[in-house]
């Protein structure tokens, strides 16, 4: 697979992301833009998950509040867009907002 496809699949599901990693750690020429999209997308699946996971304790305590999660949803969701966009375009920017937040954080992709 080709570099940009590796890191475009890195935001498509939790197994895109396991297998854009296996395929990128097998590889001799370790591209950055690959790792780079690897440590964003990955950010991003652990964001979603506490986000997910508070925004329901949240509804559960104050059923109107599921606005929240609508939001908090629809904000991921679109965030994972932009993700694919920047890895199509084999831009090494950081996602909005929580981009910058990620960089430098998961050093086991980068060996």
């Amino acid at each position: 697979m080709k570099n940009k496809t590796l890191a475009i699949l890195a935001y498509v599901t939790i197994i895109g992301w396991i297998i854009s990693y296996l395929e990128f750690k097998k590889r001799t020429d370790k591209d950055t833009l690959v790792s780079y999209h690897l440590e964003q997308s990955l950010g991003l699946i652990i964001l979603s998950l506490v986000l997910g996971i508070a925004s329901s304790i949240l509804v559960s305590l104050v059923p109107p509040a599921y606005i929240v999660s609508i939001v908090v949803s629809l904000g991921t969701f679109v965030l994972l867009l932009l993700g694919i966009i920047a890895a199509n375009n084999e831009a090494r920017k950081p996602l909005p907002v929580v981009g910058k937040m990620f960089e430098g954080k998961f050093d086991f992709l980068r060996s």
